[in-house]
């Protein structure tokens, strides 16, 4: 039966790869195409250089469902639009408006709680958080705007991301299908997600935030989905014997003990997300990575330089608390090992 069902496979895909072709080649401008297609059996000339009958057509569907998008749900984007900026707008101007040192002594008070009191961690993001003023003074600001996006964009990630992360691990067929769109958001141009992000938002930080998500949620999804595969069977056999739902056993058995995979999705994340925000900034957003284009654009090395050694300092941040704070939900979830005496 299994055989049969993967020739079924084969043949649909063959089914597939038929109509393409025939669309490419109905598609096709006449002064391309042979006068019958019975010529193209006949002349095998076409096989020297890729013939031009044989071209998809996929820009002007394309660009046709963006304007039917735009026009169709032109209010619903508009009102993603508004929610996303004037979240951005209050975070940035609450933190703006605190002075330098009671942020700096927040960043630390969260860093030490959440990495388990541990000094070490906690001394270093002190002092990259401090060098991010002590830099260029311009900085401190554009940071907090740079945190802002990236910190929106990861909320962002973590409310689609885990759900549809635990989705994957619990149906085979859901994880079949987002696979392939997974691997595509990967694998595609980081500069093709600002095009759909303008057209959409506008300028600013709303496609930026955009373009985090779509970057930054696939090893998140990829992870928690590994996650929740690899906690042991016996241990769900064992919550299912003593009466425990489905939805007690997600959330009581295997979320915890996925936790440690979860968090390092949250650490990746993090990272792709700030991998984002130079080239965020060729649409209008604001923040460090101006300077960085600014640089650029001068080709003054020195400012270039400042504002990487800025985003590096932003990234250790980030990284540190994230990275200590899964460890100790880790060191939670593991059971404790018995000292022989």
């Amino acid at each position: 039966m299994k055989k049969y069902k993967t020739y079924l496979k084969y043949f649909i895909y063959l089914i597939i790869f038929a109509f393409v072709i025939i669309i490419s080649y109905r598609s096709a401008k006449p002064r391309y195409k042979p006068e019958h297609y019975t010529d193209i059996f006949k002349d095998f000339s076409w096989l020297n250089d890729w013939p031009k009958w044989l071209d998809f057509p996929l820009m002007q569907p394309l660009n046709s469902g963006f304007d039917w998008l735009i026009a169709k749900y032109g209010i619903f984007f508009e009102g993603i639009n508004f929610f996303l900026l004037g979240l951005y707008t209050s975070m940035k101007n609450s933190i703006v408006s605190l002075p330098w040192p009671l942020v700096i002594a927040a960043v630390i008070l969260i860093t030490y709680f959440a990495s388990g009191r541990k000094t070490q961690t906690t001394v270093l993001v002190a002092f990259c958080t401090f060098f991010l003023g002590f830099l260029s003074p311009r900085y401190w600001d554009k940071c907090i705007m740079t945190t802002c996006i990236v910190v929106i964009g990861m909320l962002l990630c973590i409310a689609i991301g885990i759900p549809v992360g635990i989705a994957m691990a619990r149906n085979k067929k859901v994880r079949n299908a987002l696979l392939p769109i997974l691997d595509l958001m990967q694998t595609i141009p980081s500069f093709c997600y600002l095009i759909p992000g303008i057209l959409l938002f506008g300028l600013g930080a709303v496609p930026a935030i955009i373009a985090i998500f779509v970057y930054a949620v696939p090893p998140l999804i990829r992870l928690t989905d590994l996650g929740i595969r690899l906690v042991d069977k016996e241990v769900i056999e064992a919550s299912e014997a003593f009466g425990a739902s489905k939805k007690q056993t997600l959330w009581g058995v295997q979320i915890p003990l996925a936790l440690p995979n979860i968090m390092q999705g949250i650490n990746q994340c993090t990272m792709m997300s700030l991998a984002m925000v130079v080239i965020a900034s060729m649409i209008g957003t604001r923040g460090i990575g101006d300077e960085v284009l600014l640089g650029l654009q001068q080709l003054n090395v020195g400012m270039a330089t400042e504002a990487g050694i800025a985003i590096v300092l932003l990234a250790i941040i980030f990284d540190r608390i994230t990275q200590s704070y899964g460890e100790k939900i880790q060191e939670r979830t593991q059971p404790k090992k018995k000292i022989d005496l």
